[in-house]
Parts: C-alpha cells; sequence; structure tokens
C-alpha cells in the first residue's frame, strides 16, 4: 500500500479523502495548503499528492510545478470543480497525471489514484522503498521512518563482508532483514542457508554446522558437507544464536577466526567462504554478562549491530501489513474479500502485539478464513484479537506441546517401536525413553 500525501484547505474534504484512503490501507498524510505540503515532503516522499487546485497563497498549479522540478516522477492528482476543468486540463499538458472533477464518487477516486500508482511504479519513481533497483527489500513491507532508516543502514551495510548482529523481538522479521542484506550483498547469486541455533539437539549441533564423515557415530551412514560448507561463497545465518550451547560456542569462535571447518570424524580441515549473520531475541550483552554467552564470539559477531523495533513501534506499518496479509491469504484460501469493513483496520492499529509481524498475520489468517463476505467485520477483528491472546502460551508450555506431540508422531509412525523411533529422533534409546516418561507416553499403546 502507498503513502498519499493529500492537500486541500477545506478540512472537510480533507478529511472525507483520508478516510477513503485508510479504508483502502493506504496512509494519507494531510496538508492543508500548498506551504504545508512543502515542508511534509522535505521530511519524506510520499508515492502520490492528491491536490486541490483553488487555494489561497499557493495553489494546485503553483505547488504542482515546485514539486515537479524536485520530484519529477511523482505523481500528481488534481482536484477541480467544473468551472476549473480547462484549467486542469492544461494542467495535464505540464505533466500533470490527471484530474478529478468534484462531487466525485469514492470509486472514480480510487481508479484514478490506482492507475497513477501502477503507472508509477512502472516508471520507477523516486520513492521510498520502492525505486528501481529496490527488489532487495521487497519482502519488508513498510512505510515507518525508522524502518526507512534502518534499510538505508543495512543496504550500505550490505556490500561489505562484516559480520552482522540482529536483535529483535520474537515476529519482527529477523530472518527478513538477513535475506535483504544478503540480496543487497556482493554475494547475492550464492546461497544463504538459514539455521535456527536453537532447533537443533546439542548432541547434533557441531554435525550440523561443521558436517561429518560416515562412521562418526550412530546414525552417520554416509558423508555430510555441514551447512558452513553449503554456504560457501554466499551467507550463513544463525538464528537465534544465544540458544548454542556454551561448548559448541568455542568451536564456532575457532571457524569463524580460521575461516575453516573440520568435519565430526575427520582428521582435515578446509577453508571456507561466508559471510555471517546472526540474530537473537535476546540482547547477547546481557547474556555475556550472565556468563551464558562467550565474550569474544559476541564481539566477532557483533562487528555491525542492526536493532528491529517491535510493531508497537511502528505503528504506521499496521494497517498497510494488514492489507498485504489479507490480500495475500484471500488469493490463497480463494476468498473474495475485498477489504476491511471501517472500524476494523483501527481495531488492529489500537492492539497491543506482543508477537509483533508473526502475531499480526495470524490474527489476519484467521478472519480471512472465517469471514463469509467481501468485507472483514469489526467483530471478526475483535473475535480474533481476544482469541489470540488467550491462544499464545508461555514459551515453556508451547514447547512441552510440541514435543509430546512429536513424540506422539514418531510412536505413530514406527508402531511403538521405540528403537526405531529413537533413530528417527536421532537420539540414543535411554534419552529417548526418559523423553517418553516425561510425557507420560507408553509405547505399548501405539503398537499395531
Amino acid at each position: 500500500m502507498a503513502r498519499i500525501l493529500i492537500v486541500d484547505d477545506d478540512p472537510s474534504l480533507l478529511r472525507l479523502l483520508s478516510l477513503r484512503l485508510h479504508y483502502e490501507g493506504h496512509t494519507a498524510i494531510e496538508a492543508n495548503s500548498g506551504a504545508a505540503a512543502m515542508a511534509l515532503l522535505d521530511r519524506e516522499l510520499p508515492h502520490l499528492m492528491i491536490t486541490d487546485l483553488r487555494m489561497p497563497g499557493m495553489d494546485g498549479l503553483q505547488l504542482f510545478n515546485a514539486v515537479h522540478r524536485r520530484f519529477p516522477l511523482l505523481p500528481v492528482l488534481m482536484l477541480t470543480a467544473n468551472g476549473t476543468i480547462p484549467d486542469a486540463v492544461a494542467a495535464m499538458q505540464k505533466g500533470i497525471f490527471g484530474y478529478i472533477t468534484k462531487p466525485f464518487e469514492g470509486a472514480d477516486l480510487m481508479r484514478e489514484v490506482d492507475r497513477a500508482l501502477e503507472v508509477s511504479a512502472a516508471l520507477g519513481a523516486d520513492m521510498p522503498g520502492e525505486e528501481a533497483g529496490e527488489s532487495w527489500r521487497e519482502a519488508i513491507i513498510t512505510r515507518s521512518p525508522r524502518m526507512e532508516k534502518l534499510l538505508a543502514e543495512a543496504r550500505l551495510i550490505a556490500q561489505s563482508d562484516a559480520s552482522v548482529l540482529i536483535h529483535g523481538e520474537s515476529g519482527t522479521g529477523k530472518e527478513l532483514l538477513a535475506r535483504a542484506l544478503h540480496a543487497s550483498g556482493p554475494r547475492c547469486q550464492e546461497a544463504m542457508v538459514a539455521v535456527n541455533c536453537g532447533a537443533i539437539p546439542e548432541n547434533l549441533v557441531e554435525s550440523e554446522l561443521f558436517g561429518h564423515v560416515k562412521g562418526a557415530f550412530t546414525g552417520a551412514v554416509r558423508d555430510s558437507v555441514g551447512l558452513f560448507t553449503s554456504a560457501h561463497r554466499g551467507t550463513i545465518f544463525l538464528d537465534e544464536i544465544a540458544d548454542l550451547p556454551i561448548t559448541m560456542q568455542v568451536k564456532l569462535l575457532r571457524v569463524l577466526q580460521e575461516r575453516e571447518v573440520r568435519p565430526v570424524g575427520s582428521a582435515k580441515a578446509h577453508k571456507v567462504d561466508v559471510r555471517v549473520i546472526s540474530a537473537s531475541n535476546r540482547k547477547l550483552e546481557d547474556e555475556v554478562a550472565a556468563g551464558r554467552f562467550r565474550e569474544d564470539l559476541f564481539y566477532r559477531l557483533h562487528v555491525i549491530g542492526l536493532s528491529l523495533p517491535p510493531l508497537g513501534e511502528r505503528r504506521e506499518d499496521i494497517a498497510l501489513l494488514a492489507h498485504h496479509f489479507m490480500r495475500s491469504l484471500s488469493q490463497r484460501y480463494a476468498k473474495p474479500i475485498a477489504a476491511f469493513a471501517p472500524g476494523a483496520l483501527e481495531q488492529l492499529s489500537t492492539a497491543s502485539w506482543p508477537g509483533n509481524v508473526r502475531q499480526l498475520q495470524n490474527v489476519v489468517e484467521k478472519c480471512v478464513v472465517l469471514c463469509t463476505g467481501s468485507l472483514i467485520p469489526v467483530s471478526l477483528v475483535q473475535s480474533a484479537l481476544t482469541s489470540q491472546g488467550a491462544e499464545l502460551l508461555p514459551f515453556d508450555d508451547a514447547r512441552k506441546e510440541f514435543e509430546r506431540d512429536y513424540l506422539t508422531q514418531l510412536l505413530k509412525i514406527t508402531h511403538g517401536n521405540v528403537t526405531q523411533a529413537a533413530k528417527l529422533a536421532q537420539r540414543n534409546r535411554t534419552d529417548f525413553y526418559a523423553l517418553l516418561a516425561r510425557h507420560q507416553l507408553e509405547s505399548v499403546n501405539f503398537k499395531a
């Protein structure tokens, strides 16, 4: 969705236009004069400007001339009364994109707005986040000045091979930012390998990261190159790096220092050329202070730090993201949903989002799934927000639920054969029996 600057000296019309654009998922910026509009443009460039023709002081045509000199690709729509149509036509000859005659229908307005935005995108207009060559960050949907500043910094950082540490709460988009860094850098033609350090069993971390040779341990039936080698000449993304066991931190530090890996069970090491991006939802400085993370590894990873703001600190993005999710999910579920009903976006914009963008996506998905009409009603948004809050379990409880479900599935697949189940889980029988006991699961109940 787009940022649209509206300029009109009539406060009623200004508010009406703003509400209509907001309803369609756009961000409206209001200015009551040409001078006020120019001041806003000095701070941030919109994707489209809509201005009245007749205004006191600087009129719409004078405003267009001033804007056009500085931003020649910025599309401008002119609002005009019947009596000033000839003036509007003359203005179009000077480069104004189009005009809308007052009074106008909302559908007519949006038709012109959509047309202007499509054409400007095709031209590669000089706009935040959407100019030519900005495909590297296309998955990051934002109009937040704070996020735009962060992305501008990221673009500069991407050109180097310096290690980057990304901090942000769960659900803020740390992996998306990491992929944007990779896509914008000199290694973009090579692979980016992402690994969640907290999701690998402790006894398998070294093998997963650095590889192993056949026979190195029980279950090693073939050679494995490991994730670092898979990322050779590309980027490795170490997500939730704070969850890496302290014993593995030493080995990772050596790999980063020597730029070589030695697979488990091998006597030979080989060079690897990788760019390292890591991320954590916990502040590594605090983990270092608590003795849970090595200080030398922290400084090796934290050559450059980037901090992603939580969704609650970029509220201007909530409506934008909600519309994006609504449209993509409507397509996925083949549902003819056109928009949120009046008031629904306000509900989303004022809600607290402890789960950040991921939680917002979940709420919108639930709304899309349960919606029976072309508009998502306020009541459905309220219900989805309430249930999401209730469904968000504490982390430890969520992990226990996952673990029990995982063990249950293993026993079902193997028909209660503990040896086979333990092998699939890459655990020894003793550990596996302990897990079953912890969750009060009896293998005999799964026998065929």
